[in-house]
């Protein structure tokens, strides 16, 4: 039978570990603390399993790793240094991203056909059944649900079948299956409980056990250990037994032990730890381990040498129903090779690295965990990085463990996998397991996923499936296939940097490993390019072509150069891609981004030859000169780019070939100022181009000075001194190369000062700080100085700001320690003399500036100080003055430069109280400085009042008196006064002298320059005295602020009669103004026509005017007389509010005459005010006021009652002549508001009777419910209550049931109360003192049972007569008891709040100030407290 393919790749299956790849592991660690005395196995056993808290492990190097890549490439960006140009980022878009993550096709999934096909054929012809288990070793054993076990070669053919139908019959299902290691012995597990032992070799039954576990389970796991005398097996009850097999004179036995018992958690995952062939000697492997996995926790048990727990691990909070999973790997950790355990019960897989330490303990540590969005039901190591997890989706996902990345995921839904729930759920036996087990057993797929040597099977229930990982080559080819180019180089090119996962058959040094790879992606590059060629289209728009290409060329040409093989980019592809031209184009144009980044700097002559030709041909001259500075010079033609340069204005370019090609520095400059010289020798402006390239000229001689090369790098060591030697002789030239007679002397410095004076000099002064022991430099230096002072002193083309510069520069050149210049001192003084001349006003703020520079710079330059301060005095340069003045400490002049300057005047006030508040001035210079503050204080306050008030409250508190007396304007001592006088938070401290004058003066002024600020003032300003303030608003007639103020000294009538006053004034305006409404719209209407009609008549002629005249009359007038109106009306409201508002105010502490007195006069005004008003608007104005004689009534109702104010309206004369019906809404008005009132109360009182009565009615009940003794003796003297039958005897029942005399109770001093009083309260003597002991007298009742609900004194009378004595109950007294109070308290909690009858309670005492109640806080006039009631507004139709 030949092989297949799946058949040679088992075959073929190594069991080694890849050690390669043991120091690029990083894994984040950390040791759990050992325990001195691990736990014993019956310990754990015994303990509770509490679920709902689980001990969790301390993890402190859990982290976030969803996005985390540990092996990604860090590779920068390819076109770093682009010059940002939108057009060139818009053409040149980057195709290869390195640091994206390509995978591929990591597994290979192939059916096994054989094998399915002998599973299909055994169900059909010889009844095996389905299949349920499978294992795979050095063969493949596929158990069957009638007890049948078929053993395949790796070739795929059925080598044996073990078993038969009857003992199927007999034993069940096969449940579970393992092979030992050296592949001889088969153990098979059965559903009813039974387990064989097969002979491999000649499939020979050898034990049959069938007492290893309690019967009536099911065998869900059995496995061999690295001891193939040692198993372990795991029932469906959650047990775990040893099963140790024994040949002892040739009889072969089974001794069973119980590892852990299913009462104590249920187990349902074993997994021994089993070494491979390399690591059979590794010492871990003596200590036997087992991993076993309960419904609640992870144990770790060593078998040998005896038992011994070396780790529990209990699992964080999980779905009940998710399958724990445990498998084991030898990984390659810190140089070392150790057992990782792989667990996991949901979505997080655990690693625990267990090692043995020198001590023999074995130590557990936890690693980094891996956090998934699924449900895991089967987990399994392909190798020692590689994880492969199936969801229960049946999805499966190729993870990479130390960069926690999916690398794949597949869809296993085709393999239908055989579940294990049958056995779970012991079926065979009866179904007797918990429902905790039976609900695991629901997704648990144990026996169907086996693997071994980097392979894992899967069985369906038909079919047999292996997956394996690909090969590196396999995976590049998978994506070759579908013609993913780019794909598969960036898969290569991870495989290439050592930055891809799962990587199988790269073997040898990482050397070997690059040159396999890159031999690989050359021939996907030749194959790229020929299927670029092949699909392009041969018609159509050219932009199609070009995007076309633009996918493919960056690729190729970005990956010829990550692999260094531009030979290759060059010859064979570019040869190959010449053939079409849009390729080629696209090619050209792609260099540029490697070209500027430096990847690219030496290119063939032919290729350099297309690249200018195409450029230039394209009109790509900004991309040309990019790319030329960045090429090595030695592949340029030298004459055709220095042509194409400067045809072109490439001056960068220019520059670098003849600096580089030809070690010319000067030349270039020479062509440079040939092109800015003409201009600015014929003073015409320049454009921006000029403007540009005399900016480069300036760069460019800067960088030869200072040794570094334009645009980019430096010159070479050997030629820095000589190319410096060379700039300075070409600057100092007298005349250029082809001069005319025209040009002056020194062209070159000459065009430079010109251009830009003071970066010039910069640039030579960045020069000089590098000349030190240069001879010649520093004679150059001299030079070029002395050829300045004579370029530009007396030269009247210069301004003074360029002129200052010079000596600006000079001076800082001589103030250096170790100069050697020399310059003429006289020069100075000539320029002193040039910048300081009187007569040229222009430039002013440019000369001063340049003055002050060169004046700051100082040392050598010393001008005659008094000469300078003379010339600035006259030149009116303020700020030099400063300077001197501030040199000789007269700070009080520099007050004086301060005023003079329009510049500066405003700074004053910050300079002065700097002065005046930090420490370095003496008193004396502080004293000179505040005597001319005092001098100039007029000019300072009215520069600014606000900020000279701050200068006066933190200076000059003592010489306010003298401020004021100098300010002579009234209107400026306002503003002063204002801004001197607001409250300040940063100094509420201070307190100025006189304040109270300054008060009452501030008060003054306020009358006469702004009465609408007064009030605000009266309020806060607590300074002034009242009669001195009621005297100004008096003669000033400011009435609303005299009001208050007469309202503040309590003079209420004083007060009254002024906005009464004010009052009348305003109404007899809006009266007035409602006579005169048709005077004024006459009026308005002569002056709008006559305005209208001059228009009109200017506009249109005669019937212009006319029409204009009568329009412009009609509306002048209107709206001119109604917003008059309106504001009057205004007016009239806020006055009448103001005296309504006083009138509340004042009416509190009044009696009811003299609210009288106020109210009374006020609503005469109101009403006489509506019988003047007439004329047009009457009607209006009318209605407004009877509004405002309501509201008056409304307000007044509150403290004069309403016959009073009828009887007061029918004294006027008016009305009392019967002339009533003016006067009939107003009463009709006050009846309605009576009649809402009359039916609000008697609502009222209704709902409160109803109240009173319930309540009542409750309290009657509770208070004449019978009382019913316990007992019919006294519970004090314990003789019945009726001791004497002579004499009458008053006992006393409490609600608790005790019964006493009454005389019992006064001997324990039971009572509270004095014995006089009629009433006396009793409590009941057992229930108060059977707790707390025999207790004293008390004198207040408290709340509990011990006092009676109705204290009922009862009295028998016994007659004289002999007759057969009667006793006689006689209710004496029945009181409120605490306990009644508590049933009337209930009562009133059933309403939320108040109850009704208690605010009437507390309404009927408002007039008394005994008690304050819940509705009206305790403050002045609340015993005046009346309800103000109005009845809902009136609409009228």
């Amino acid at each position: 039978m030949s092989q297949s393919p799946d058949a040679r790749s088992l075959m073929s299956a190594s069991s080694q570990l890849n050690l390669v790849e043991v120091d690029s592991i990083d894994d984040k660690e950390f040791d759990i603390p050992q325990v001195d005395t691990p736990p014993t196995l019956e310990s754990i056993l015994s303990e509770l399993e509490d679920e709902d808290e689980p001990f969790v492990l301390e993890d402190t190097c859990v982290v976030n790793t969803d996005n985390m890549d540990a092996h990604s490439c860090d590779t920068s960006s390819l076109a770093s240094s682009d010059s940002g140009d939108p057009a060139y980022l818009k053409r040149k878009r980057r195709t290869v991203d390195l640091n994206a993550t390509v995978h591929g096709s990591v597994l290979r999934h192939s059916l096994l056909k054989g094998i399915s096909a002998q599973i299909v054929s055994a169900a059909d012809k010889v009844d095996a059944g389905l299949p349920t288990a499978i294992t795979v070793s050095g063969v493949i054993v596929v158990g069957t649900s009638h007890g049948l076990a078929l053993v395949f070669e790796t070739n795929q053919a059925l080598r044996l079948c073990l078993g038969t139908k009857t003992t199927g019959a007999e034993f069940g299902a096969v449940s579970a299956l393992s092979i030992n290691h050296d592949c001889s012995r088969l153990l098979c597990g059965f559903a009813k409980g039974q387990i064989t032992m097969w002979d491999l070799a000649n499939g020979k039954l050898l034990r049959t056990i069938t007492d290893a576990h309690p019967p009536g389970t099911a065998v869900l796991h059995v496995k061999f250990t690295d001891d193939p005398t040692l198993a372990v097996c795991n029932d469906s009850g959650g047990s775990v037994f040893e099963l140790a097999f024994r040949r002892v004179m040739g009889m072969r036995s089974c001794d069973s032990r119980c590892l852990f018992s299913g009462s104590k958690g249920e187990v349902c995952c074993v997994e021994p730890l089993r070494a491979p062939p390399d690591f059979r000697d590794h010492p871990i492997t003596h200590y036997s381990l087992l991993a076993m996995a309960s419904l609640t926790k992870i144990l770790v048990i060593g078998l040998k040498p005896t038992l011994k727990v070396w780790m529990t691990f209990p699992y964080s909070k999980s779905d009940p129903s998710s399958v724990p999973q445990l498998s084991w790997q030898f990984v390659p950790v810190q140089k070392a090779v150790n057992p990782i355990l792989a667990f996991c019960k949901g979505d997080t897989v655990h690693f625990l690295l267990v090692k043995k330490e020198e001590t023999g303990t074995i130590h557990v540590i936890k690693q980094r965990q891996l956090h998934l969005s699924c449900d895991i039901i089967s987990l399994s190591w392909i190798n020692s990085r590689t994880l492969v997890l199936v969801d229960s989706h049946e999805k499966l996902q190729v993870v990479d463990r130390p960069s926690q990345d999916v690398l794949e995921t597949l869809d296993l839904e085709q393999v239908q996998l055989v579940y294990n729930s049958r056995h779970f759920k012991s079926l065979a036996t009866g179904g007797n397991v918990s429902q905790a087990l039976a609900l695991v057993g629901e997704k648990a797929c144990y026996q169907s996923v086996s693997s071994y040597a980097g392979q894992i099977i899967y069985l369906g229930t038909k079919s047999a499936h292996i997956m394996a990982l690909r090969n590196w080559r396999e995976r590049i080819d998978c994506f070759l296939k579908q013609e993913h180019f780019v794909e598969a180089l960036s898969l290569a090119w991870s495989f290439h940097e050592g930055t891809a996962k799962a990587v199988v058959g790269l073997y040898g040094d990482p050397l070997k490993r690059k040159a396999v790879v890159s031999d690989k992606m050359v021939e996907i590059l030749f194959q790229f390019a020929e299927f670029a060629l092949k699909k392009c289209p041969e018609q159509g728009k050219i932009q199609v072509m070009e995007q076309h290409f633009q996918d493919v060329v960056p690729v190729l040409v970005d990956y010829s150069l990550l692999l260094q093989r531009a030979d290759l980019l060059f010859n064979q592809l570019y040869s190959r891609l010449m053939e079409n031209m849009v390729a080629k184009g696209v090619f050209l144009e792609s260099l540029e981004s490697y070209i500027i980044a430096d990847r690219l700097g030496h290119m063939t002559t032919p290729i350099m030859r297309d690249l200018l030709a195409h450029y230039h041909g394209n009109g790509l001259l900004d991309s040309l000169e990019r790319c030329i500075v960045h090429l090595d010079v030695t592949s340029l033609d030298i004459h055709q780019v220095v042509q194409v340069c400067w045809e072109n204005q490439l001056y960068d370019a220019m520059i670098y070939v003849f600096n580089s090609g030809m070690n010319d520095y000067i030349t270039p400059m020479e062509k440079l100022f040939a092109v800015i010289g003409p201009t600015l020798r014929e003073g015409r402006s320049l454009t921006d181009e000029d403007v540009v390239m005399g900016n480069k000229l300036l760069v460019y001689i800067s960088c030869c000075l200072a040794g570094r090369a334009y645009p980019r790098g430096n010159i070479p060591e050997d030629l820095v001194v000589q190319v410096k030697h060379q700039v300075f002789e070409f600057l100092i030239r007298l005349h250029s190369a082809d001069s005319s007679e025209e040009e002056e002397v020194f062209p070159f410095i000459h065009t430079l000062l010109h251009f830009d004076t003071r970066e010039f000099l910069n640039v030579l002064a960045m020069t000089f700080e590098d000349f030190k022991n240069d001879k010649q430099a520093l004679e150059y230096q001299q030079r070029i100085v002395d050829i300045l002072l004579q370029v530009m002193v007396d030269n009247p083309d210069f301004t003074p700001s360029q002129v200052g510069g010079l000596f600006t520069f000079l001076a800082r050149q001589l103030a250096k320690p170790d100069n050697t210049l020399f310059v003429n001192r006289k020069l100075f003084d000539q320029v002193l003399e040039f910048l300081c001349c009187p007569d040229d006003d222009s430039r002013h703020t440019e000369r001063q500036q340049v003055l002050l520079e060169l004046l700051q710079v100082g040392g050598v330059v010393q001008f005659n100080e008094g000469r300078l301060l003379t010339l600035a005095e006259k030149a009116k340069f303020y700020q030099i003055c400063e300077f001197l003045y501030e040199k000789k400490h007269l700070y009080d002049r520099i007050i004086d430069c301060y005023l003079k300057d329009p510049l500066r005047k405003l700074e004053i006030f910050c300079y002065i109280d700097s002065l005046l508040s930090m420490p370095g001035y003496s008193s004396e210079e502080k004293q000179t400085v505040k005597n001319k503050v005092l001098q100039n204080i007029q000019e300072l306050v009215t520069l600014d009042p606000s900020k000279s008030a701050d200068l006066v409250v933190f200076h000059f508190t003592e010489e306010v008196q003298q401020i004021i007396s100098e300010l002579q304007d009234d209107q400026l001592l306002f503003r002063f006064l204002s801004c001197l006088l607001e409250p300040r938070e940063s100094y509420s401290d201070s307190i100025l002298p006189l304040e109270r004058d300054l008060h009452e003066l501030l008060l003054d002024l306020l009358c006469r320059f702004s009465p609408h600020q007064l009030l605000s003032f009266l309020h806060t300003s607590q300074h002034y005295r009242l009669e001195e303030a009621i005297q100004v608003t008096e003669k000033y007639r400011c009435n609303e602020a005299r009001a208050f103020l007469l309202e503040k000294k309590g003079d209420v009538q004083g007060a009254f009669v002024v906005l009464l006053e004010t009052l009348k004034d305003k109404l007899c305006l809006l009266t007035a103004e409602s006579d005169g409404g048709q005077d004024g719209g006459h009026d308005g209407g002569q002056d709008g026509g006559q305005d209208g009609g001059q228009d009109g008549g200017q506009d249109g002629g005669h019937d212009g005017g006319q029409d204009g005249g009568q329009d412009g009359g009609h509306d002048g007038g209107q709206d001119g007389g109604q917003d008059e109106e309106e504001s009057t009306l205004t007016r009239v409201k806020d006055s009448l509010n103001d005296i309504l508002a006083f009138c509340h105010r004042s009416c509190q502490n009044l009696s009811q005459e003299q609210r009288e007195s106020l109210w009374f006069p006020l609503l005469d005004t109101m009403m006489a005010s509506q019988k003047q008003v007439k004329g047009l608007k009457a009607k209006r104005i009318s209605e407004v006021l009877k509004e405002l004689t309501m509201k008056v009534l409304n307000c007044m109702s509150s403290f004069i009652s309403l016959p009073a104010i009828i009887q007061q309206i029918l004294q006027d004369p008016v009305y009392g002549k019967g002339k009533l019906a003016e006067i009939q809404g107003l009463i009709l008005g006050m009846l309605d508001t009576f009649n809402y009132e009359q039916t609000l109360l008697e609502t009222t009182t209704s709902l409160l009777n109803h109240d009173l009565h319930w309540s009542l009615a409750h309290l009657r009940a509770a208070v004449t419910r019978g009382v019913h003794p316990r007992q019919d003796y006294c519970n004090i003297c314990l003789q019945h209550y009726k001791r004497r039958q002579d004499s009458a005897e008053e006992i006393i029942v409490f609600s608790c049931g005790h019964l006493y005399h009454l005389q019992c109770l006064q001997q324990k001093d039971c009572g509270w109360g004095a014995a006089s009083e009629v009433q006396q309260w009793w409590r009941c003597y057992k229930c108060s003192f059977s707790h707390g002991g025999m207790g004293g007298a008390s004198t207040k009742p408290t709340r509990g049972r011990c006092t009676s609900l109705a204290q009922t004194h009862v009295t028998t009378v016994h007659h004289d007569t002999g007759a057969a004595a009667h006793r006689k109950k006689v209710f004496v007294e029945t009181t409120l008891d605490l306990q009644q109070e508590q049933s009337w308290d209930q009562i009133r909690c059933l309403y939320r709040g108040p109850s009704r009858l208690s605010i009437l309670s507390e309404l009927s005492h408002c007039h008394s100030n005994e008690k304050t109640g819940f509705l009206i806080p305790a403050q002045p006039g609340t015993e005046s407290f009346q309800l103000k009631l109005s009845p809902p507004p009136l609409l009228e139709e």
